[in-house]
This record gives structure tokens, C-alpha cells and sequence, in this order.
């Protein structure tokens, strides 16, 4: 991994900032604390209306994509500026120094203590759990809402977490609450599984079919 340094980083979001109107904006890998900084000071200065936040910290293949001096940065500084927060089971358990959720119980209490970090909301993610379906919670200050989707077996899978949190973003806006916006992005996701089946790309793990709709 070769972070791109922070000063590009605030070069880059200055200039589409000033630019254009940005309705929603989706956090993923950052890598390191200067650019975590980096981002929180472009959010704080100009205040976009929803942002979503991917905490990516290790790839599927066990990189490791944000270094852990970084955790509590992440935590401090953009949590409370994040409307809301996709978290999977790995995630969720690191972000909070805990072990790995054992069932639905102890992954809605993680949302919980992770949505009393600042974030308006959560989505903690249980595609890790096995069985026949893939759970996913919803936790708001006025709520829990349980998401499941049934367990697709399909190989084109590279990219599904940052492909639902881009989603929630780009559908956000068009959409009265997390939990509308949410439900569609699951429902693109799932289609962008099935049709991966009809890609191939690579030798590696392919990728979801986002163009689904389109060819």
C-alpha cells in the first residue's frame, strides 16, 4: 500500500468542494492519520449534508489498510462528523478494542457502543456470520432495524462493502431516511452479486457487476 500524501489528498477535495455542489460523500481507506486528518478538516469546513463513512481497516485478503495508530483518530475526530458509519463484524470489533461479535446480540451492542462514538447512525455489518442469510443492523439513537439478505453463493465479491457504502451516498439524497436508503443500496448490492457471474475479469476474486442494469 502507498498512501497518497495528505497535502494531495486537501488539494483534491478543496478543489471539487469549490467547485461543485456535492450533495453526499462517501469516506473509504485512508490509510494513515495525516490523511484522516485531512478529510476531517475538509468535512468541518464545508459541512456537506451526508456523509457516509466506510471504516476500512484490513482488505478481505488481510492487508492491513489503515495503519492502527490511526484507530483513534478515526474515532475522535471523523465520527462525529459522519452521518453514518458501515462497519463489518471485523471492523466494528477492532474500532472497539473487543473481540469478534458471536451473534446478533453482541453485534447490535457493538453498534450501539460504536453509534455512542458520535455517529448518527450505524450499519454493522454481518456478512461474516454463516448461515443462510446476512444480517445487517441498522442502529439509530431512536432504534434497531434488523436488514437481512439471503446468502448469495457467486465468487464476484471484490469490492462489496465499499460498493454498499457508495450506494447509501449516491442514494441518500434522493431518499426521507437511513433506513429507505439502506434497504435500496442492499437491494443494488445483491443485484451487482448475481450478475457478477457474468463477468470475468482476472484469476483473482472478480468483481460485482455495478452495471447490471445497463449490460
Amino acid at each position: 500500500m502507498y498512501p497518497v500524501a495528505a497535502s494531495i489528498v486537501a488539494s483534491q477535495l478543496d478543489a471539487v468542494f469549490s467547485d461543485l455542489r456535492i450533495d453526499a460523500v462517501k469516506i473509504g481507506m485512508l490509510a494513515n492519520v495525516e490523511n484522516v486528518l485531512a478529510v476531517a478538516y475538509a468535512i468541518e469546513r464545508y459541512r456537506p449534508a451526508h456523509v457516509v463513512l466506510d471504516t476500512v481497516i484490513r482488505s478481505s485478503s488481510g492487508y492491513v489498510l489503515l495503519e492502527p495508530n490511526a484507530l483513534a483518530v478515526l474515532r475522535e475526530r471523523l465520527f462525529p462528523l459522519t452521518n453514518i458509519i458501515t462497519p463489518n463484524l471485523y471492523e466494528a470489533a477492532v474500532l472497539l478494542d473487543q473481540p469478534l461479535a458471536a451473534d446478533e446480540v453482541q453485534m447490535t451492542r457493538q453498534g450501539d457502543a460504536l453509534h455512542a462514538l458520535g455517529a448518527q447512525a450505524v450499519l454493522i455489518k454481518g456478512g461474516h456470520f454463516l448461515g443462510s442469510c446476512s444480517p445487517d443492523w441498522l442502529i439509530e439513537k431512536d432504534g434497531h432495524t434488523r436488514l437481512s439478505s439471503p446468502r448469495l453463493r457467486v465468487t464476484g465479491t471484490h469490492g462489496t462493502g465499499c460498493t454498499l457504502s457508495a450506494a447509501i451516498a449516491a442514494l441518500r439524497p434522493q431518499k426521507r431516511d437511513w433506513i429507505n436508503t439502506v434497504s435500496d443500496a442492499k437491494t443494488y448490492l445483491n443485484q451487482a452479486l448475481l450478475h457478477s457471474t457474468r463477468l470475468s475479469v482476472g484469476l483473482g476474486t472478480g468483481p460485482l457487476h455495478h452495471f447490471h442494469t445497463w449490460w
